[in-house]
């Protein structure tokens, strides 16, 4: 089917082989290679529109955004064209981004104009909200993580979107990743929009504010900042919580707050950081999203303190008390005290494990092997084996059994190359000089760990956790770095020839102390030495 574009065509739906439309006349291929196949959206000033290249092999799809003058008025009419060639001069900047459609074409007709964009196949969040349901904490905290990169790229290209909400932002088919669309009310700081002052012109201004809602009050008076796209974060993160539009939510009559604080049960720091995000007053606000994204790690380091993961000095646990933490301790007590309780019983263990200042290693046994008492004794009443360490195998081993958590192991010089150890808890673990060669090490945990020269050639760390590990003099060339947590961590001396560091979170700083190459893929998705 091929689709008229004409607005006042009565019955835009034609044949494939039609070149003229069969109801008002008006050509079907536009710019003589774009035929139009599906009406996406349609607003007071413009459409969206699905297209097929007939120029390229395959003819591919690209989406065609219309922009629709209300009125024949040359004033208006200039003003359209200005509102246009912005979008269009925007657009042309952001082409080196993966999660921002490309331009690819532009051109006026019958005095309309038209955008040809990148298309990308997916659902948006609102689509996805609607068919699954909300969003839990962790999937905001990644959405977060996820688009606050693409924000803070906008705005380093000083370009504030100004229309951030769930209905323009997709979940691309081919990699899940998310990409912002429709830069429509985009507004480009160094060229600002004369001002308007006819009444007729009135819907050309309201055309560039954004989504009633999602825009904040500065926003809706025509003066934007960098952080009204922060706020619009924000109450995108309410509607992915809750399903609930802001219209839906109401606003404090005295603030002008939206009543948000009542519909989500979150954590105290996610709820600090969306208090922030959704400040009324620009002033109190998140300045940009770098800020933000330093107050999540910020947020992360907090809650992983208040989860125990970090060791504090703790009496001896007894062994009538370690029995009475295995068994879930008092009935009277609440699940998080019982989760901590667990965590520092497992500590314990761990701490037992380890031979004392001046001992001698043995590799040679697996991890509790014959030790069956928590006083070291066996069944026999005699002494039993308590191991010092993991070899290669025994670690193995216990992941293809389901053992995921490591952390706080002596794991330090050995051949884990070639391994599948995904999703696995290395926390303050020693993996020093260890060898993690060609390894999948997806989402692990490395937070605090010990990977001094440490061998991580060619492994699969996307999404690695790695806040404060110490990378010192680790190899890590060819691996892949892909939106790995790399905070605070130390890369003095590290080899990151030839990474991919595509979407890490990591700082120039960090970078700075360590070997790159030509062949290293910077957080930005472009290749080059930092």
């Amino acid at each position: 089917m091929s689709i008229c574009v004409n607005p006042a065509c009565p019955h835009p739906e034609n044949p494939d082989h039609a070149h003229r439309c069969q109801a008002c006349g008006a050509t079907l291929l536009l710019r003589a290679r774009y035929r139009v196949i599906q009406a996406l959206a349609q607003g007071g000033f413009g459409a969206t529109f699905v297209a097929q290249d007939l120029s390229l092999p395959g003819t591919p799809s690209c989406v065609i955004k219309q922009l629709r003058p209300a009125t024949t008025s040359p004033q208006v009419f200039d003003m359209a064209r200005q509102l246009f060639e912005r979008e269009a001069k925007t657009l042309g900047k952001l082409v080196d981004h993966p999660q921002v459609p490309r331009l690819l074409d532009y051109f006026e007709a019958s005095e309309q104009f038209y955008l040809v964009q990148e298309y990308v196949g997916g659902s948006t969040l609102k689509q996805e909200v609607k068919r699954t349901g909300p969003f839990s904490e962790f999937g905001v905290t990644e959405f977060l993580a996820e688009l606050l990169p693409v924000v803070q790229y906008l705005h380093e290209r000083r370009v504030i979107h100004r229309d951030i909400k769930p209905a323009n932002i997709i979940r691309r088919d081919i990699d899940q990743k998310l990409v912002l669309i429709d830069f429509g009310a985009v507004k480009d700081q160094v060229s600002q929009t004369a001002i308007l002052t006819t009444s007729e012109n009135t819907a050309l201004t309201s055309f560039a504010i954004g989504t009633p809602g999602f825009a904040p009050p500065e926003q809706m008076s025509l003066r934007p900042v960098y952080a009204s796209d922060i706020y619009a974060l924000g109450v995108t993160c309410i509607y992915l919580l809750t399903g609930k539009s802001p219209n839906h939510l109401g606003h404090d009559p005295v603030t002008g707050e939206i009543r948000w604080r009542e519909c989500i049960t979150v954590s105290a720091g996610l709820l600090r950081l969306l208090e922030k995000m959704l400040e009324v007053s620009v002033r109190h606000r998140f300045q940009s999203a770098s800020e933000v994204l330093r107050a999540m790690d910020v947020e992360l380091h907090r809650h992983s303190l208040s989860q125990g993961m970090i060791t504090q000095p703790k009496p001896a646990v007894q062994p009538e008390d370690r029995t009475a933490i295995d068994s879930g301790g008092s009935s009277g007590a609440s699940p998080a005290s019982k989760l901590a309780e667990e965590i520092r019983a497992r500590k314990a263990r761990a701490a037992a494990t380890r031979l004392p200042s001046g001992g001698t290693r043995n590799r040679s046994v697996a991890p509790n092997q014959g030790a069956t008492a928590v006083d070291g004794k066996g069944a026999s009443g005699g002494k039993a084996k308590i191991p010092t360490s993991w070899d290669a195998l025994s670690v193995k081993t216990a992941y293809t059994k389901g053992r995921r958590d490591f952390a706080i192991c002596d794991l330090s010089l050995l051949d884990l190359s070639r391994t599948c150890l995904a999703e696995t808890i290395f926390h303050q673990a020693n993996l020093a000089k260890t060898s993690f060669q060609n390894s999948d090490l997806s989402n692990a945990n490395f937070g605090r760990a010990n990977l001094k020269q440490a061998s991580l050639r060619d492994a699969n760390l996307t999404k690695a956790y790695m806040s404060y590990a110490s990378l010192e003099g680790a190899d890590l060339r060819g691996a892949d770095l892909t939106e790995a947590y790399l905070s605070y961590a130390n890369l003095r001396g590290a080899n990151l020839c030839g990474a991919n560091l595509t979407g890490a979170r990591v700082t120039d700083e960090q970078l700075a102390m360590a070997k790159t190459n030509w062949l290293t893929v910077k957080p930005n998705g472009k290749r080059g030495l930092f």
